[in-house]
């Protein structure tokens, strides 16, 4: 499974991705992340699925990029990469079938071309069709999502700074890693801030956060511990003693 999770706030665009790869019994590190800048052409590309089917479909869509220079808007990026997911489901998604496999591609795209008003973030299906992530729900989650969401729904909105959301990414991804054995460290976080044109990206091991993860632990204990709850003292009050 994979952690990849992007969002969008009114300074920019954070993405995080954990390495871990299945395949069978064995498991590996892997980039699930990649950055294509070039003058006022920046983005971020995440993925989520068969990995086979990423990396054709990565190495045709670079393809793509080197040979064309007539994007100038963020979504014209996105149908170039729909396209070669087609194209790979094209070539490949009856032999997987019938070994099978299920033909899985979903992905996260972020950045901002010279043509586009805004910084945007958009979510490719394995069909190839998209949606853009708006304001009202300013994140999405491709992979192992259903750990991570409710930190991220409690907590991070469209007036965000670019700090805050990478720090509540980061407790969505330990909340994940906590509960989800095929999700794991190094993790790869990218940051875009509006109109600069340029994607920031670093790793980051279990060394490296390990400080953070405990203070979030330490302090959730504590609020547990604080939580008023009168409620429970009224209705089992002689079983608390």
């Amino acid at each position: 499974m994979t952690f990849c999770l992007g969002m969008k706030v009114k300074d920019g665009l954070v993405g995080i991705a954990d390495t871990r790869v299945t395949s069978g019994t064995e498991r590996i590190t892997a980039r699930k992340v990649t950055v294509h800048q070039h003058g006022k052409h920046s983005l971020f590309l995440m993925t989520s699925g068969l990995r086979s089917v990423r990396d054709k479909a990565l190495t045709y869509f670079e393809d793509v990029l080197e040979k064309s220079d007539v994007h100038t808007r963020l979504y014209q990026v996105v149908n170039a990469f729909s396209d070669q997911i087609r194209r790979v489901a094209f070539e490949d998604q009856a032999s997987l079938t019938s070994a099978g496999l299920h033909f899985n591609l979903y992905s996260l795209v972020g950045g901002q071309l010279e043509d586009d008003k805004e910084h945007k973030l958009y979510m490719i299906y394995p069909q190839g069709n998209w949606v853009e992530v708006g304001q009202s729900t300013p994140f999405y989650i491709i992979g192992e999502s259903g750990y991570g969401k409710p930190i991220l729904e409690r907590t991070l909105n469209y007036e965000s700074d670019l700090a805050f959301a990478a720090k509540v990414g980061f407790l969505a991804f330990n909340a994940t890693i906590t509960c989800a054995v095929d999700v794991d460290y190094p993790i790869d976080i990218v940051i875009y801030r509006k109109d600069r044109y340029e994607v920031v990206e670093q790793r980051f091991t279990r060394d490296d956060l390990i400080e953070t993860a405990k203070f979030w632990h330490r302090n959730l204990q504590e609020l547990a511990t604080a939580l008023p709850a009168p409620w429970l003292e009224g209705a089992f009050a002689e079983w608390l003693v």
